[in-house]
């Protein structure tokens, strides 16, 4: 077998692969995008339509007009950058601490509290909010977030901080620069790839929770996941417009996935190679 037919069928046969691993979180995409787009009489048809004769654009604008979701909408939009933000000024500097100090013990903790579940958090948390008068804000939701994206902020620093050439350090240090000074003009703009992924992590982990805002948010609180959670009802479930939310709510957090698929793969293989 010739070298360039080899090559090709390497390639068609990791095609294959691909296409069957992500085939049905397409076809479930997919779907709900057909959902979406189509009466109700429609949803209900058997067997299955997939294409509509006539779509029913109509399930968007009910869910503007009926649901709040503009205020839903902006309500994730201050959670998501709120709880962002705070990681990021909490999170870079301690992974840049850690990494220089190699406190592989502290490290290791923040490995923990990264795979404990948040519902561990959220009955103490739920009581402290409760004490400070603070349920029914926005600020419950925020501080709680935080426990999800700081861990997931300072994992990836530390992988950064660590692979940044030493040498340039110690040459600013022998220069007479502070540790700070080292740290916001010689390790901030090599880390900046791995400042991006942290952000990105940061807003699809903060914008997809659904647990927290189910139980610490009010009516006027509420961000899109729990949004559309009480949009289903036990009398009736109309998924035409079910569908059109859940993909409002995607959407944005599925477009900055693909724009940024190359620093996200990036920023996990870094914490990977750390972690190792």
């Amino acid at each position: 077998m010739s070298r360039p037919l080899r090559k090709l069928l390497d390639k068609a046969g990791m095609a294959v692969c691909v296409l069957l691993l992500v085939s049905p979180a397409l076809l479930f995409f997919l779907w709900m995008l057909s959902l979406s787009l189509k009466f109700e009489i429609d949803n209900g048809a058997y067997p299955p339509i997939l294409i509509p004769e006539r779509f029913a654009w109509k399930n968007y604008t009910t869910i503007f007009e009926g649901n709040s979701f503009l205020l839903y909408f902006w309500n994730s939009l201050i959670v998501t950058g709120a709880a962002t933000l705070f990681a990021l000024l909490v999170g870079v500097p301690a992974g840049y601490g850690i990494a220089r100090m190699q406190a592989h013990k502290s490290a290791v903790v923040i490995m923990i509290a990264r795979m404990t579940p948040g519902l561990s958090f959220l009955i103490p948390l739920f009581l402290l909010f409760q004490w400070l008068g603070l349920l029914g804000t926005l600020w419950p939701q925020i501080i709680i977030h935080l426990v999800v994206t700081v861990p997931i902020v300072i994992w990836i620093m530390i992988g950064y901080f660590e692979t940044t050439p030493m040498e340039l350090e110690e040459a600013a240090m022998v220069d007479g620069a502070t540790r700070w000074q080292i740290f916001a003009k010689v390790a901030l703009p090599i880390a900046k790839p791995g400042i991006v992924v942290a952000f990105i992590l940061s807003v699809i982990f903060s914008w997809n929770n659904f647990v927290f805002g189910i139980v610490l948010a009010s009516r006027e609180t509420r961000t899109l996941p729990v949004a559309v959670y009480n949009m289903l009802s036990f009398e009736q479930v109309s998924w035409g417009p079910l569908a059109a939310a859940a993909l409002v709510v995607t959407l944005p957090v599925l477009i900055l996935t693909v724009a940024a698929q190359r620093q996200i793969v990036a920023g996990l293989t870094a914490g990977a190679v750390k972690g190792g």
